[in-house]
């Protein structure tokens, strides 16, 4: 692709993540030339802004990516698997936010600072890894390079943005409910009818001042999909088919921003003052980490934010070789938009 203008179609352009790709594009100044909005049929009707102009939403169709370049798809993995084929047909190269085509061998799974060389062998489909998997390996990926990961221990807390829209309104609504009632948040099911999720429920237990260690459902296994996907896609990313990778994931009542708790042993012998100088020069990562003054990585920091921060950073009592951080990122961009766009940017 010769730099110009480029014909951009995004799927899912009222999502949470259509809304925050369609802001990356416009402040990253990303060359459009014309720009297609694309969604469900309930969505048809509305509008979107982008550079000051007011763009229909297009009902999602077969037609959709006539002329199209790039097509970004940012709603849900089932509208990825019928529709991302359509618009490699058309001609379109297709940057898919889902999980539908992440492991699949033809489709590279990117993170621009990471694997761009993997972009060279696209076939039409470029996938974007799970966001919780980006924000982890953003702080793992440099300090492998020099010391070579072996295994990996982390707990995410995830934010409900990651849910979507939905996500958040039901923190909201629980969290008003909560404060028009003290203590009602902490009752027992039995006596508060109001803490039992109904049809509508985007999470199976209230998550207003709570943690739910259960994202995407469980497997035979007793990990969760989102937990397997941290292994999957860290060793497709970093090409590493042997790398072994534990997680808990949890959701947490934070609005926006993942943070993962990571310990990590490698096959070389660690040197903190080593390890903070890679973090510290690492792209699209800041080095926050002065526990002393109270200044460490937190979902309030980096929300908003396209850099990931890493902190916390020490010498793990549990392994020779080991190293335990915290790092934080925005799901919804670095996690997301933000790594597509970047993605749309190296072609």
């Amino acid at each position: 692709m010769l730099m110009r203008d480029y014909h951009i179609a995004v799927v899912g352009a009222t999502g949470a993540a259509g809304t925050e790709l369609l802001r990356v594009l416009e402040r990253r100044n990303f060359p459009v030339a014309s720009l297609r909005a694309i969604g469900s049929a309930r969505s048809v009707g509305k509008s979107i802004r982008f550079r000051d102009e007011s763009i229909p939403v297009e009902k999602l169709a077969d037609g959709s990516f006539n002329k199209i370049d790039i097509a970004f798809f940012s709603a849900g993995g089932d509208v990825s698997r019928n529709y991302v084929p359509i618009a490699c047909q058309a001609d379109a190269i297709a940057i898919d936010k889902s999980s539908a085509f992440r492991m699949e061998d033809y489709v590279p799974l990117v993170i621009p600072e990471i694997n761009a060389e993997d972009l060279s062998r696209h076939r039409g489909v470029i996938a974007n890894p799970n966001c919780t998997t980006t924000v982890m390996l953003m702080a793992l990926y440099p300090l492998h390079r020099i010391f070579r990961v072996r295994r990996v221990f982390a707990a995410s807390y995830q934010a409900v943005s990651g849910s979507g829209t939905r996500g958040v309104e039901e923190l909201t609504r629980q969290t008003r409910d909560a404060a028009r009632e003290p203590g009602s948040a902490y009752e027992p099911r039995s006596t508060n009818p109001a803490t039992v999720p109904n049809a509508d429920s985007v999470y199976p237990h209230p998550i207003a001042f709570n943690l739910l260690p259960h994202i995407d459902s469980f497997l035979e296994s007793g990990y969760t999909k989102e937990e397997a996907k941290m292994q999957d896609e860290a060793r497709k990313i970093m090409h590493l088919p042997e790398l072994r990778v534990s997680a808990t994931c949890v959701r947490v009542p934070v609005y926006r921003a993942h943070s993962v708790a990571v310990t990590a042993e490698f096959e070389r012998p660690i040197s903190l003052e080593r390890a903070r100088e890679l973090l510290s020069k690492a792209p699209g990562l800041e080095l926050v980490d002065e526990p002393q003054s109270n200044r460490y990585p937190m979902p309030f920091s980096v929300a908003g934010k396209d850099n990931c921060q890493v902190g916390r950073v020490r010498l793990d009592c549990a392994f020779e070789n080991g190293l335990s951080f915290w790092v934080s990122g925005d799901q919804l961009l670095k996690g997301a938009a933000l790594n597509a766009a970047q993605i749309a940017e190296l072609l």
